[in-house]
C-alpha cells in the first residue's frame, strides 16, 4: 500500500500494558508510514489513578502516537460509554486500526458496532472470524506469535516486518541513554548481564531461590561480568535476594529506570534472564538474546521474546493455556517443573551464542 497522505486522523485501538505494547511495535511503526501526515491517538486502558497508561512508558516521545484517549477495560457503564464514544466522535478518525488482544467474535462485533455508533467508517484489523484465530504450527508445536498475529492483522495496510530488527526501533533519546550509563556506572565497564527476576502475576513466579541459585551459577560460569537487576519498585527486594550469590559487580536497578531507560541499558547486554514479563520484551526488541522459564498460562508461542535468538525452557502441562493470574494447581507445575539445571544449561547456550531453541516439555 501507498503512503495515504490524505489521512489527517487515526485511532488505533490497543489495550494493554508494557509487553502488549512492545509486541505491537511494529504495527505501530507501520501505522506511521501509512498515515504519515495524520494525528495519531492510542485508544487504551490506564492504570488506576494513574495520569498516563502503560504505553505511554513505552513510546515516550518517539512519535508512533501524538495522544492518548482512556478506556475503562470491561466496562459497561453508559455514562462512560457515551464519553468515549462524544470523544472518538469529537476527534473524528478518518480510520480506527483495531489492535485488540485476542477475544471472542462476539466481542469484537460489539466493538465495531460501537465505533459505528461513534461515527466511524472504516475500521482496520478485524477482517472477520477465520481471520482472528490463533494459527498453530504442528511442525513446531508452536502458536503464532502475537506480534505476528497483529501484523497479519492488517496487512492492508502493507508488511509490518516484524522479522526486522529496525521495525522494533523504539527511538530512545540521548537522554535516556545517558541515564542508562549513569545509572550502569558503579559496574565499571564489565560486560553486562541483565536479571528481572520479579514479575505482577504470580503464575509466573519462578521463585527467588531458584533465581539465587541460578545467578550464583552463572557468576561462577562466567566470571568478570557485571550484573544489573532491573524492574519496578516493589521488585527490588526480590532482586536483591536473587543477587545474593553473585560476588562481581552488581547494580539493583529496580525502581530506578523507567522502561525506556531500562531498554537503553538492555541495548549493552549480553542475555538477560527472567520470566515473561515487559523487561524480556524490551530486551528482545533490543536484539538481546533472552534466557526464559516460561510459565505454561499462555500457549506456546504466543508470548515469546520475537527474535530467532532465544532460549526458551517451557513445560507444557494439561492446563496449559490457563491464562490465570494465580495459578490453581497445586505445586504450580508448569514452572516448579522447571530446574535450575535446565536454566543453567539454557544460559550456557546463549553465552556461547548457540542458536535460539525453544524447549517444550511435555509434563503429565
Amino acid at each position: 500500500m501507498q503512503p495515504d497522505t490524505a489521512v489527517r486522523k487515526v485511532l488505533i485501538h490497543r489495550l494493554g500494558s508494557l509487553g502488549d505494547t512492545v509486541v505491537a511495535l511494529p504495527c505501530f511503526h507501520l501505522i506511521a508510514r501509512a498515515f504519515p501526515n495524520a494525528e495519531r491517538r492510542l485508544l487504551t486502558n490506564f492504570p488506576v489513578h494513574a495520569k498516563a497508561p502503560a504505553s505511554a512508558a513505552v513510546l515516550g516521545s518517539s512519535g508512533s502516537v501524538h495522544g492518548y484517549m482512556r478506556y475503562t477495560v470491561g466496562t459497561r457503564n453508559p455514562v462512560e460509554l457515551l464519553r468515549l464514544a462524544g470523544e472518538i466522535r469529537n476527534f473524528a478518525p478518518d480510520v480506527v486500526v483495531y489492535l485488540m488482544p485476542m477475544r471472542p467474535w462476539k466481542a469484537v462485533k460489539r466493538d465495531l458496532l460501537f465505533f459505528r455508533m461513534a461515527g466511524v467508517k472504516r475500521v482496520i484489523g478485524a477482517a472477520g472470524q477465520q481471520e482472528m484465530k490463533l494459527r498453530f504450527d504442528a511442525a513446531t508445536g508452536l502458536f503464532e506469535r502475537e506480534a505476528e498475529r497483529l501484523s497479519r492483522q492488517i496487512t492492508e495496510l502493507g508488511d509490518a516486518g516484524r522479522q526486522d530488527l529496525a521495525n522494533w526501533n523504539l527511538m530512545l533519546s540521548e537522554a535516556e541513554h545517558q541515564a542508562a550509563r549513569e545509572a550502569s556506572s558503579p559496574l565499571n565497564g564489565h560486560p553486562l548481564i541483565v536479571c528481572g527476576p520479579g514479575t505482577k502475576m504470580p503464575s509466573k513466579d519462578w521463585g527467588r531461590e531458584n533465581w539465587r541459585h541460578l545467578l550464583g551459577r552463572v557468576d561462577a560460569n562466567f566470571p568478570g561480568h557485571g550484573l544489573a537487576l532491573v524492574g519496578a519498585m516493589e521488585e527490588f527486594d526480590i532482586a536483591e535476594h536473587a543477587a545474593l550469590r553473585w560476588t562481581g559487580p552488581k547494580v539493583n536497578l529496580c525502581g530506578r529506570l523507567s522502561p525506556r531507560e531500562a531498554a537503553a541499558l538492555l541495548a549493552h547486554a549480553r542475555i538477560f534472564l527472567g520470566p515473561d514479563s515487559g523487561p524480556m520484551h524490551l530486551a528482545a526488541c533490543m536484539g538481546v538474546s533472552c534466557v526464559i522459564p516460561f510459565a505454561g498460562t499462555g500457549l506456546p508461542g504466543v508470548w515469546f521474546p520475537q527474535g530467532s535468538q532465544h532460549q526458551i525452557v517451557y513445560h507444557r502441562t494439561s492446563c496449559a493455556g490457563c491464562a490465570l493470574e494465580t495459578c490453581a494447581v497445586a505445586g504450580h507445575p508448569c514452572l516448579a517443573s522447571i530446574s535450575v539445571d535446565e536454566m543453567e544449561a539454557a544460559v550456557s547456550r546463549a553465552m556461547s551464542g548457540e542458536p535460539g531453541k525453544s524447549t517444550i516439555t511435555v509434563i503429565s
